[in-house]
Parts: C-alpha cells; sequence; structure tokens
C-alpha cells in the first residue's frame, strides 16, 4: 500500500523544494519509507511553527549508503 508521509521541513530548504531545485531528503526511517510513497512537506519557521506553505511529491528512490545508522536518502519529483 501507498503510504503518504507527511513531513516538517525548515524554511531554507523548503524554498529549494519549492523552486526544483532540491529534489532529496536525508531523514531517520522510522516510517519505512519506500520508493512510490507520496510525501507532504510541511514547511516550519525558525520557532518550529506551520507556515501554511507546502510541497507534495512521490518518492522515485531510496539508499542508506554511507548514512549514520538509521537514516536513508531519498529522491522525490514534484507533485
Amino acid at each position: 500500500a501507498i503510504m503518504i508521509h507527511e513531513l516538517k521541513i525548515d524554511e531554507q530548504y523548503f524554498d529549494a523544494v519549492f523552486e526544483g531545485i532540491k529534489n532529496f531528503e536525508i531523514r531517520y526511517n522510522d516510517r519505512k519509507f519506500e520508493v512510490g510513497d507520496s510525501i507532504l512537506l510541511h514547511e516550519i519557521d525558525s520557532k518550529r511553527r506551520y507556515t501554511g506553505r507546502k510541497v507534495s511529491g512521490t518518492i522515485t528512490y531510496i539508499t542508506d549508503y554511507q548514512q549514520k545508522e538509521g537514516f536513508v536518502v531519498f529522491s522525490f519529483k514534484k507533485n
């Protein structure tokens, strides 16, 4: 089953995703991310509050190569 992962993302990273420059995330894999899953990135400000801006995407590739224990890198395509 395809999961939808709702994730928080800091302003400084959100802008790069929004502009299409950044298409990957490094995350602790406590959610069992899988290729084909959907992500919904919610921007948060420096006080950790939601700004209301968000971007959705689909995970296209996942690896744990050279990552800290329990972490993965996944690439995604914006929807």
